[in-house]
């Protein structure tokens, strides 16, 4: 056995030459669980990713976009409880972004633009986990249940290659209550992510995606390394790995890097 600090006193690689005998791998888990550490196990195959899917809001960003909007109209409190019930996967998602976009009708495209302004922010680490694997040859995805009016900002802002999202309609540039069909949802996450992959030649084992809500679950559960980034209990519970604790860098230190190669 090995240890190799990925940054020190903060990330480190714990490498085995040999299989984990039966039991111990359940033994450390019962000891590192109850602490304040995110970990991973895996082999050494694969283990840099040639693809970045990833989902934005409360994932890239620390916020639900459309509950911040609702946040402009009084409404916040009936929007975030439907948008928490659809992440939980309690509710169909396309229904429940219907719904909620329908209780928006009259906001001004200003308002959007205050809102993302005044209170959309990156998740720490969200532009150098973008950044250090696009210089190392990945092709990187921003994929999501959210709108193209909030992604392509964050696209501008990290460096994402590319951008898929839902569209808000608007009528004198004001919302009309109503979003582009077909609506970007689970089932178009993971056809997104296959596409990428099959454009590019990329196998689904050098894919990494990652996600926090329901809508994430089929691409997180597809992909070579599926993380649930602060995740909703049903997503942490199927996703290979979970990340509880650390920012977006976390994702980087999981496939090898060591913190002076990261890209800011």
């Amino acid at each position: 056995m090995a240890a190799v600090w990925l940054a020190e006193n903060e990330a480190m690689d714990i490498i085995l030459h040999d299989e984990l005998p039966a039991g111990i791998q359940t033994k450390i888990l019962s000891l590192i669980s109850p602490l304040p550490i995110d970990y991973a196990f895996h082999t050494d195959d694969n283990r840099r990713k040639k693809l970045l899917i990833a989902d934005m809001d409360s994932t890239m960003i620390g916020q639900e976009c459309i509950d911040e909007l609702a946040d402009f109209v009084g409404i916040r409190e009936k929007i975030s409880e439907i948008t928490e019930r659809a992440m939980n996967g309690e509710l169909e998602f396309n229904a429940a972004l219907t719904e909620r976009v329908g209780l928006l009708k009259g906001m001004p495209r200003s308002a959007l633009q205050a809102a993302f302004d005044e209170k959309i922010t990156l998740n720490q680490g969200a532009r150098t986990l973008v950044q250090t694997m696009k210089t190392n040859g990945a092709y990187t995805a921003l994929v999501s249940g959210g709108f193209t009016f909030f992604t392509e900002q964050v696209q501008n802002q990290t460096g994402f290659d590319t951008t898929r999202a839902n569209t808000l309609n608007f009528i004198d540039d004001k919302l009309d209550g109503t979003v582009g069909e077909p609506i970007l949802g689970q089932q178009a996450k993971l056809d997104s992510m296959n596409e990428f992959c099959n454009l590019r030649n990329i196998e689904l084992d050098d894919a990494l995606a990652v996600g926090d809500g329901a809508n994430d679950l089929a691409m997180v559960t597809k992909a070579g390394l599926g993380i649930a980034y602060h995740a909703k209990p049903i997503v942490a519970a199927q996703a290979k790995v979970a990340i509880n604790h650390c920012d977006l860098t976390a994702l980087l230190y999981i496939q090898g890097y060591k913190a002076e190669e990261f890209i800011h």
